[in-house]
């Protein structure tokens, strides 16, 4: 008897716990504290260890635990961890606890900061977002094949023809003109440093800077855009499907209440 009382106490605790991981007021609050904890974080760089943003500190670690524990009992352990970034959250929650008044400050401080990308599944927008760019990881390694090889052949035309021209450092070799390409694509004093000086010796050499620009910094930077536009989109698309499903259940299912209900007057005035 006192088995079957402590089940049922157990299953109204989780279902308490489940309506207040699900109430609308609940995910707002955990944003609004990991907004705060990025602010103590801020604060402590001005002012390190203040007694007062330590303990405001070990108050955020607790309310992140509290969260952990109330998600844990309402949804159970596996349902829990079937949400892949609440593997990310238990973490964080955890090592923040490891680490908890360590004297390792900076792994503490790590910690800290690792907290707010807490607010990417705790922000529906930039879960979407990086959902989808990590879907998308298989078709941007495509890409990436094209851009190494890409850089690759600029570089050996570099190294071969600029070696001369410019200091070691630029041209001189392999993997020197790899991060001198890497420069000229981020448009990083690339005009100054790099293009005009080799242009002054070599005139010819506008082609090879203009044709790597556009190549690498337009055209692959662009399919790179668009690959995840178009898993960002299918995300959309899903999700939309999703919804529709659920709204087709939900009304086949209030027309099945509405036929028994039919069905029972109908018994009760025979």
């Amino acid at each position: 008897m006192n088995e079957i009382e402590n089940n049922r106490a157990f299953e109204r605790l989780r279902k308490n716990m489940r309506q207040i991981a699900e109430n609308r007021y609940f995910q707002p609050l955990i944003i609004a504290v990991i907004l705060f904890n990025g602010v103590l974080i801020v604060a402590e760089s001005y002012l390190p260890g203040q007694p007062l943003l330590l303990a405001l500190d070990n108050i955020v670690v607790w309310i992140f635990v509290i969260e952990l524990l109330i998600k844990m009992t309402g949804f159970g352990i596996r349902g829990y961890f079937r949400d892949p970034w609440n593997h990310f959250d238990f973490s964080i929650v955890a090592l923040s606890l490891i680490f908890y008044n360590t004297p390792l400050v900076s792994v503490l401080r790590l910690v800290r900061v690792l907290r707010l990308i807490r607010l990417i599944p705790a922000i529906p927008a930039l879960k979407r977002i990086i959902d989808s760019l990590m879907r998308s990881i298989p078709a941007l390694t495509g890409i990436l094949g094209l851009s190494t090889l890409i850089f690759s052949i600029y570089a050996i035309i570099g190294t071969t023809f600029f070696r001369d021209v410019l200091p070691y450092e630029y041209f001189g070799s392999f993997h020197t003109s790899l991060f001198t390409l890497m420069q000229v694509i981020t448009f990083e004093s690339w005009a100054s440093q790099v293009a005009r000086p080799v242009i002054n010796e070599l005139p010819w050499a506008w082609v090879y800077f203009i044709s790597f620009i556009v190549i690498a910094a337009f055209v692959v930077l662009n399919l790179v855009v668009a690959v995840i536009l178009d898993y960002l989109g299918q995300s959309t698309e899903e999700e939309h499907k999703a919804e529709m499903e659920r709204l087709y259940r939900e009304n086949a299912e209030l027309r099945e209440d509405v036929r028994e209900i039919k069905t029972i007057l109908l018994n009760n005035r025979e």
